[in-house]
């Protein structure tokens, strides 16, 4: 069974571009990391594909940090982000 830890909570779901912005309270996030984002009527698991940092991309990401993440569904403010290990 993989295991999760919380990396950090999601503050604004841009619909139009299908973007996440996670702010990092937990841990750190890397392109190729999974992630499992769920709330109240939120439930997915996708892999991070493209993040960014004030519109400029990065690798990596530290606690504190507020990144954009593109995700395929619908996330909403509070929906809290889990790092998926294998």
């Amino acid at each position: 069974m993989a295991e999760e830890s919380k990396v950090g909570v999601v503050s604004h779901f841009f619909d139009k571009i299908g973007v996440a912005a996670v702010e990092l309270t937990d841990g750190a996030l890397a392109v190729g990391d999974a992630i499992h984002i769920k709330g109240h009527v939120t439930d997915v698991t996708v892999a991070v594909e493209s993040m960014q940092i004030e519109h400029g991309a990065v690798q990596s990401a530290e606690k504190g940090a507020s990144v954009g993440v593109k995700i395929a569904e619908k996330a909403r403010e509070h929906d809290v982000v889990y790092k998926v290990s294998p």
